[in-house]
């Protein structure tokens, strides 16, 4: 990921709805979210607001949308946002990897509990 990329990726994620819709894709994996289900989830956001934040973090290529009959589903880019991830730690520690050792275990999954359940 070059700068320009990792900028408009964290201006995407700077509005907190946005990014509690990145998290909330992260965790429903590839299988992905309905925009209904995700407004739910939500709380009930409303359909033309949730529209905009989709499509804003579909810009930034955080996101994807494929159609399944009726619906469009939404789903994290996984490989985008390990490239935001990676940007922020090239050229960590002044090439001592062990010293950013907590870091990297700290990206684990750890499958605690969801957004859904801690909310």
């Amino acid at each position: 990921m070059n700068e320009p990329e990792a900028l408009a990726a964290f201006a995407a994620l700077s509005q907190d709805t946005r990014l509690r819709i990145v998290r909330l894709l992260v965790q429903a994996g590839p299988e992905g979210m309905s925009a209904g289900a995700i407004g739910e989830v939500l709380g009930g956001a409303r359909t033309s607001r949730l529209s905009f934040h989709l499509t804003h973090l579909e810009h930034a290529k955080l996101i994807q949308s494929r159609r399944e009959g009726r619906f469009i589903i939404y789903s994290a880019v996984d490989p985008a946002l390990a490239g935001l991830v990676g940007f922020l730690m090239k050229d960590c520690c002044q090439g001592h990897p062990e010293i950013c050792a907590p870091v990297v275990a700290a990206l684990e999954c750890d499958c605690g509990p969801t957004m859904t359940e801690s909310a």
